[in-house]
């Protein structure tokens, strides 16, 4: 049976997973907030 608690104690995140949250958090991303927001600017302009 396993020990949840032992494999715990040994467990380590991956590399590849704190990389890439590295890379998401750090990257000013455009999402569809910014996109309608500028939709709305160039609508009232013409």
């Amino acid at each position: 049976m396993i020990d949840f608690d032992e494999e715990l104690k040994k467990f380590q995140p991956s590399r590849e997973v704190e990389e890439a949250e590295e890379v998401i958090y750090n990257h000013d991303l455009t999402d569809m907030t910014d996109i309608l927001q500028e939709m709305l600017k160039e609508a009232r302009r013409g």
